[in-house]
């Protein structure tokens, strides 16, 4: 919820900015956090900032099948098929051509094999086999595809915060996540970004504490603008 205000705060911020852009940026961001919008015909004219949502409408609707809502319903019998779905639509996302100076991804395809199918697994949810499988398929693709971001820009939230934010968004299939698996997500992301204790992370990570309301996130994103917008602030991933 809080990456569209943050793509708004980027665009006027690169009016305000002079000379060449930079390479695509990466975002991390809490998996609560998220939505959708409609594309911003003004950001595409100017062609200045592409932000990349999770490709949740793709996850709703392969071919009139809804795999997200059938993760939900019974992770046990579609985590693998939602999480196979998943892994493509990030990586179409993670190789499409740089057309702006900067792009945000509100997802990326570390965070979906890093977080949430190692917490299928780790829950009992996900057969050893089915996390086997999709570990070489990932492995495989970080290994023979540049799948590397800039930055992580991780919106360090609490589990109970995550929560009242996914009940006002109120999306369909999320309304029987309970506060434990928010919690068993945040404790995933702490290890992998803050201890650095799970996987490599491959890029620096920026950490902005996301409990505030939407004005103290706007003053934090501009306090934080020079990593988040310079390049020359940034280094590549592997």
């Amino acid at each position: 919820m809080l990456l569209r205000p943050l793509r708004s705060w980027g665009l006027q911020t690169l009016r305000r900015r002079q000379g060449p852009g930079s390479p695509a940026s990466g975002l991390g961001t809490r998996g609560s956090q998220r939505r959708t919008w409609p594309r911003d015909k003004e950001n595409e004219k100017e062609n200045k900032l592409v932000v990349l949502p999770e490709p949740v409408p793709k996850w709703r609707n392969v071919r009139g099948h809804n795999p997200l809502g059938l993760m939900y319903l019974d992770a046990c019998r579609w985590g693998l098929t939602l999480q196979t779905y998943v892994q493509l639509t990030m990586l179409d996302q993670h190789t499409r051509p740089q057309t702006s100076p900067v792009r945000l991804m509100e997802r990326s395809i570390h965070s979906a094999r890093y977080i949430f199918v190692e917490n299928l697994y780790r829950s009992g949810k996900m057969p050893e086999v089915d996390y086997m499988v999709l570990s070489e398929w990932f492995d495989w693709i970080v290994r023979n595809i540049d799948v590397s971001v800039d930055l992580i820009v991780y919106l360090q939230t609490t589990p109970e915060t995550c929560y009242q934010r996914l009940k006002m968004r109120c999306r369909e299939e999320e309304k029987i996540i309970p506060l434990e698996y928010l919690a068993a997500i945040h404790h995933l992301y702490e290890e992998w970004l803050i201890k650095g204790a799970l996987f490599p992370t491959g890029a620096p990570v920026l950490v902005i504490e996301a409990d505030h309301d939407m004005q103290k996130m706007l003053e934090l994103f501009e306090q934080n603008q020079d990593r988040i917008l310079t390049p020359k602030n940034r280094k590549r991933g592997p």
